[in-house]
This record gives C-alpha cells, sequence and structure tokens, in this order.
C-alpha cells in the first residue's frame, strides 16, 4: 500500500472526499426536504379531504344514531383504498393498526389526530377524531377512524433517493477526474524538480528547470535555478582551487627530486666517512642521512598521489602467482624471519606487480612498525577473489580510528607507539587496490587486520 503515501494518490482521494462528501451532503439534504415536503403534502392533502368529508356527511346522521347509520357513514366516508371505522365514543376499531395511543389521543382532544405506523413494511397514515357537530344540544357521541395507505408515497421517497444517489456518483466521478488532472498538473513540475535534483546529486552542475508561470511552482523552480546556479559557480570554483592545489603539489614534488638526489649523494658520502668523525658530527652526518632518506620517501608518496589525483595512474598489468609476489615482496625487505607467512601456490591473478609490490610492503612494514609480533599474512582464494590478510598482535587500533586509516596524512598517534611514517602509505596503498578493481580494509583482531581484495577476472 505504499502508492496510497504518493501525492498523487492523496489529491485524487483528497478531492474524492471533498467532492463525495459534499455531493452526498448536497444530495442527502436535497432528499431530506424533497421527502418531508412530500410526505407532508400527502399527509395534508389526506387529512384535510378527511376532516372536510366528516364535516358534510355527519350533518345527515340522525342521532342517537344506530349501528346501521354507522356503517352508512363509514361507507360514504371510504375513498378509494381509504379504510374507515365510525364507533361510538370510547369503541375500539377491529383495526389492529389504529393504536392505543392513538385513541386514547382521540378521546381527549376535539381534533383530529394522526400518527404514521408501518404494518409488513408499508407505511400507513393512521388518523382520528371525534365528530363534534350537536343535535339538540348535545354531543354526537361518534368517533370516526380512516386508515390511508402511504405506499405510493413511499415509492416516491425511494425514487427521490435513487435520483440523489444517481446524482451524487458523477460527482464522484468528476471529483476523480479532477483530482487527476489536478495531480498531473501539480506532478509535472514536481517530477521535474526530482529529476533535477537527481542530476544535480550526479555531478550535471549545469541542470536548470523550465519556470512557467507566477505561481508557488514557479518560484520553487526559480529558486532551484538560482541554487544549482550558485553551487555551480562554487563547485567550479573549489575544482578550480584543487586543480592548482594537484598541480602545486605535483610541480613541487617534481622540482624537489633534482635538489634531493643530489642531496642523497651527499648524504651518502657522509655516512660513509661519519665513523672517521668524531661523535657529534657522526651522529650529526646520520641524522641528516635519516632525514633526507624521509624527505625523498615523501616527494615519491607526493609524486604518486598526484598521480592518482591526476588519473595519470596505469596498470601493467601480468598474470603471476600470488603468492610468489607476495613472498618476494617479503623477502627483498628482509622481513622474511619477522613474518609468519600461509601462501598456497599457484593462486594466480591479474595485477600491477609494482604496484602489488607497493600494497603489501605498506601492509606488513605498517604492522612490523605499529602492532606487535607475530606478524603473519595470509593468501586465500575462491572464485572470484583473491585475499591478502595482514594481522598484528599489537594493541590495535581504537574504534574511533578505524574510519580514518586511510586518510591522506592521517596518524593515529593515541594508538600508536610510534608514528615515523607522512600518513600517505595505507592511503596509497588503496588507491592501488582501488586501481585493480579490489579494497582493502581494516578491522580489530587481536592487533589490527587488514585484508586486501584482488578481482581474479578483469572486465
Amino acid at each position: 500500500m505504499t502508492w496510497l503515501r504518493g501525492l498523487r494518490a492523496r489529491l485524487v482521494i483528497t478531492f474524492v472526499l471533498v467532492g463525495g462528501l459534499s455531493a452526498v451532503g448536497a444530495a442527502g439534504l436535497t432528499y431530506l426536504k424533497a421527502r418531508d415536503n412530500l410526505l407532508s403534502g400527502v399527509q395534508n392533502r389526506l387529512l384535510d379531504d378527511f376532516r372536510n368529508r366528516v364535516l358534510l356527511l355527519s350533518r345527515d346522521v340522525p342521532l342517537p344514531a344506530d349501528d346501521n347509520e354507522l356503517e352508512l357513514l363509514a361507507e360514504d366516508l371510504e375513498v378509494g383504498d381509504r379504510e374507515v371505522y365510525v364507533v361510538r365514543d370510547g369503541g375500539i376499531p377491529s383495526d389492529a393498526r389504529i393504536t392505543a395511543e392513538l385513541r386514547r389521543t382521540v378521546s381527549g382532544r376535539e381534533e383530529l389526530a394522526w400518527q404514521r405506523v408501518t404494518r409488513d413494511g408499508v407505511p400507513y397514515l393512521v388518523g382520528g377524531s371525534r365528530v363534534m357537530f350537536r343535535a339538540g344540544g348535545q354531543p354526537s357521541g361518534i368517533t370516526v377512524y380512516l386508515v390511508e395507505s402511504l405506499a405510493q408515497a413511499a415509492d416516491d421517497e425511494a425514487a427521490v433517493l435513487r435520483a440523489a444517489q444517481a446524482a451524487a456518483l458523477p460527482v464522484v466521478l468528476l471529483a476523480v477526474l479532477a483530482g487527476l488532472l489536478a495531480a498531473r498538473g501539480v506532478l509535472r513540475p514536481v517530477a521535474d524538480l526530482d529529476r533535477a535534483a537527481r542530476r544535480l546529486g550526479e555531478g550535471r552542475l549545469e541542470t536548470r528547470l523550465p519556470v512557467r508561470g507566477g505561481d508557488e511552482l514557479a518560484r520553487l523552480a526559480g529558486r532551484f535555478n538560482e541554487t544549482a546556479a550558485a553551487l555551480e559557480h562554487s563547485v567550479g570554483e573549489l575544482r578550480e582551487m584543487e586543480a592548482r592545489s594537484r598541480r602545486f603539489v605535483a610541480d613541487v614534488s617534481h622540482e624537489l627530486r633534482t635538489p634531493l638526489t643530489a642531496a642523497t649523494a651527499v648524504t651518502d658520502v657522509l655516512e660513509t666517512g661519519a665513523d672517521r668523525l668524531d661523535p657529534d658530527t657522526g651522529a650529526a652526518a646520520r641524522l641528516v642521512t635519516a632525514e633526507v632518506a624521509r624527505l625523498t620517501k615523501l616527494v615519491d608518496d607526493l609524486m604518486e598521489i598526484s598521480r592518482f589525483d591526476a588519473g595519470a595512474a596505469v596498470l601493467n598489468l601480468n598474470h603471476v602467482d600470488a603468492g610468489a609476489a607476495v613472498a618476494a615482496c617479503l623477502r627483498s625487505r628482509g622481513w622474511t624471519d619477522e613474518v609468519t607467512t600461509d601462501l598456497p601456490p599457484d593462486i594466480r591473478v591479474p595485477v600491477d606487480p609494482r604496484r602489488l609490490d607497493v600494497i603489501v610492503a605498506n601492509l606488513v612494514g605498517n604492522a612490523l612498525r605499529h602492532g606487535a609480533p607475530p606478524v603473519t599474512v595470509r593468501l586465500r582464494a575462491d572464485a572470484a577473489t583473491v585475499t591478502v590478510e595482514v594481522a598484528d598482535h599489537g594493541p590495535g587500533l581504537p574504534a574511533d580510528v578505524l574510519p580514518h586509516v586511510f586518510e591522506r596524512f592521517y596518524k593515529a598517534d593515541a594508538a600508536r607507539a610510534r608514528s615515523e611514517g607522512s600518513g600517505l602509505g595505507l592511503a596509497i596503498a588503496r588507491e592501488n587496490a582501488l586501481l585493480h578493481g579490489g579494497d582493502i580494509t581494516v578491522a580489530p583482531g587481536p592487533g589490527a587486520v587488514f585484508t586486501f581484495t584482488l578481482p581474479r577476472c578483469r572486465r
């Protein structure tokens, strides 16, 4: 029933409720008024006719009247389907439709009394009156009753009801049509706004809405266009600033390569002769050598990040044995004795060997520097993916640190005993994983557990 929550359904329902209630209310009032007028007209006509006939015909009745005279008066008062009963005062007519309540009312007044009763689904008008002419100064002692069917009036009333119902149905249908037309008129701009907002969210900042008319929806479209234009301008400025920043980092990194190469050559000479220098000078030479090495690594990382940002990073794919490639990475860095491995053979995967080496080196180096032994590297594979899991048994990462470990220049100082890196290693590792169509995730262990996944097939 989710469609009932839609704007179109609500508009149609509102129109139907308003139109339907209005139609039903108008038809009901019309029916009640027509019924009252119909019944009142029939009833008054019948009662007036009966009253006049009683006054006219009772003059010829001798007093005291015997039973024959009463029967003749009853026959004279009967017209059509009307049934008339003439009894002496206090007498009880034989017709059950003449109720005791009506008889009591008639006996206590000198005017015609009446009531409507229903028997077997047929309505009747029942009335009674004492004949109040006098002869010799004495009351007549006669009471007359009439019973007249109102079936025709009931049929007319039912016809009025059917007409009211029939009149209400087209109104409801018109309300549905009006609701659909109104919903279409309202929802078209809303649908346009929804599509435009979706395109804007997809990055198509040039999206604009046509402004038609001067109503609230037109003003809303105008506001949307103004907002989109301001957003496009702001995003354009941000993109330009970001591009300038990236170019600046790339240019600075590139320009630093030449002096750093020269500085590295000088520091290599200094480190070679550090043992022949006095202790303070030798320590200073080794410190300079270490810092130049760190600076060189930072510049290399910045240039690598710049290539990712510029979309210039490319893959040179080869089908390699994943286990052998991971083992070669550990061996080239002298970590074989420090890491426990589980590397099944003959798991081949299409990767860029250089970038795979960067990923594994960053993850294992991070575990060795910041975790605690044993550090384990496990290789697993299924039909779709290859997974490399690097785990240590150190203090692990706090929950508030986990979402940020792959951010650039982020250092989890509160969770690590040392923080000597630049904070770019894990960011570069993840960019390389994403470039392969895989990813790197981290979870608490014991220690920290980094999981690197690669697809076994490239699309």
